[in-house]
């Protein structure tokens, strides 16, 4: 009874009202139909706000984060100004941000990066290709095992058009081979395939890839995701193939939902990658009894709220949100951002540099989305929202006054 009682008290405690402290507010939180409130609070009784994690009381324990954790939106925000900038075609440099500027890190919405928007336009929504369920399912995964522009240009260029009713597994392996011989490389860098030698027999990844496309197209997947009642269901039928587990599962079941194969929202479900995972235990000290998959919603459901306290201007992406998937991989970047801008928090694998350094590509983009988005006719229109620059007297700075950490002063964001 102590302790249910203790736990009220705390419940209704409000934060103390300091100097250091005017910008404490109250959250809502809406995880699995949680009606507990949260309060930010600093952590210490009238000291500095960055002298010590900030902690958000609500009914399982204090939630505690990290200097990374304000990071995490202001990456977001100037990742998504950079992003706008090229868009228009701005001269360089896109930000002042000497991190942004050297390393390469992703867009803040996964459907802009170049790869997912080659996907949309140049494989799953082709007028020149069948358009059914079975043959876009298979170029979708046919694409996504290999994650790279091209391995599916030189398919085309030497196999002609791609489609299942004239797919030939000694016909794709003969061109996959050869490339490889030649010394190029066929799979991406962005995520590790399994090689499946032990599901399928074959000596090359790609022979047992190629077998593992066929028995999904065998067991009529396609009509099966269609029939998926939910993004969760679609991912538990890809989970079930061998050498995909659950990172692999969540992106192809978010990479069938450009199409109109499946129409799940993309808050439905989230699944965190291995880097997600080190972003979440980056910028939280404390999980406060949540799981990965909660705190990745807790962050979306409250994006809005954490912008405008923390001062940043985000512009969205032609009025769309963050989305879960979105969030989970801006924790996976966040964990990169942070092996610079925050030494000294550790992660999980204590890896302390970034590999991928930045370089523009030349062939520019049209940005197009899937139609069921509705986004298009707002790009189509010329309609961008208003920049703010580095330069501007909010960069850098919280809703309590300039931000000394690293992130807010020395890195510019």
């Amino acid at each position: 009874m102590k302790t249910e009682a203790k736990n009220a008290k705390r419940r209704r405690a409000t934060p103390p009202r300091s100097k250091s402290n005017e910008a404490a507010v109250q959250l809502p939180l809406d995880i699995d139909d949680a009606s507990a409130s949260l309060l930010w609070m600093g952590a210490g009784s009238g000291g500095d706000r960055h002298s010590a994690p900030m902690v958000i009381v609500q009914h399982l324990s204090p939630l505690k984060v990290t200097a990374a954790y304000e990071s995490y939106w202001r990456f977001a925000a100037e990742r998504q100004h950079i992003f706008f900038k090229r868009a228009k075609r701005a001269p360089q440099p896109w930000t002042r941000n000497s991190v942004l500027s050297t390393y390469k890190f992703t867009n803040a919405y996964r459907a802009s990066d170049r790869v997912s928007q080659y996907l949309i336009r140049n494989v799953i929504y082709r007028d020149d290709l069948p358009g059914s369920n079975t043959e876009v399912f298979f170029r979708i995964i046919l694409f996504k095992l290999f994650n790279k522009i091209e391995t599916w240009r030189m398919l085309e260029a030497e196999l002609g058009p791609i489609t299942y009713s004239d797919y030939s597994f000694e016909r794709y392996c003969n061109v996959l081979g050869r490339a490889m011989q030649r010394g190029e490389t066929i799979y991406s860098a962005a995520y590790i395939m399994p090689p499946g030698s032990s599901a399928f027999g074959y000596p090359s990844k790609h022979q047992n890839h190629l077998r593992l496309l066929e028995k999904m197209m065998k067991d009529q997947l396609p009509d099966r995701m269609e029939g998926a009642g939910s993004m969760q269901t679609a991912f538990e039928l890809f989970r079930g193939y061998p050498t995909i587990g659950d990172f692999l599962a969540y992106q192809f079941a978010t990479d069938v939902n450009y199409s109109m194969i499946t129409n799940f929202s993309e808050m439905d479900f989230v699944i965190p990658g291995p880097g997600a995972r080190d972003g979440l235990r980056k910028c939280f000290q404390d999980f406060g009894g949540l799981n990965e998959p909660e705190l990745i919603r807790f962050v979306a459901d409250t994006q809005e709220h954490e912008f405008e306290r923390f001062g940043i201007d985000f512009p969205s992406l032609w009025g769309r949100r963050l989305q879960l998937i979105d969030c989970q991989n801006l924790f996976c970047e966040i964990d990169k951002f942070s092996r610079v801008a925050h030494p000294e928090i550790a992660g999980r694998t204590g890896r302390m540099r970034i590999k991928q350094k930045f370089s523009p590509t030349i062939e520019p983009i049209e940005f197009w989305y899937p139609p069921k988005w509705g986004l298009n006719e707002r790009i189509l229109s010329g309609a961008f929202p208003n920049e703010v620059s580095g330069d501007q007297p909010n960069a850098g700075r919280s809703a309590a006054g300039v931000n000394g950490v690293k992130a807010g002063a020395e890195y510019g964001l």
